[in-house]
């Protein structure tokens, strides 16, 4: 049986944790940086994890995760 395919804009947007869980970088961290303050800039820099309807599509499009 072949490889399975991953889909890649998904594999270059999330990663699966060893729980299970799927991370993702939070948006609007890119531009137009002046207005936002430090505290807001720092909750973007953190990592997301999607909801469980969310990681199951994102798990579905990463063959071995």
């Amino acid at each position: 049986m072949p490889k399975m395919k991953t889909r890649r804009s998904a594999a270059k947007r999330f990663r699966v944790t060893g729980t299970g869980k799927v991370r993702y970088k939070k948006q609007g961290l890119r531009h137009i940086l002046t207005k936002k303050s430090s505290k807001r800039k720092g909750n973007l820099r953190a990592t997301g994890v999607l909801e469980d309807m969310e990681a199951k599509r994102a798990k579905s499009m990463l063959p071995y995760a």
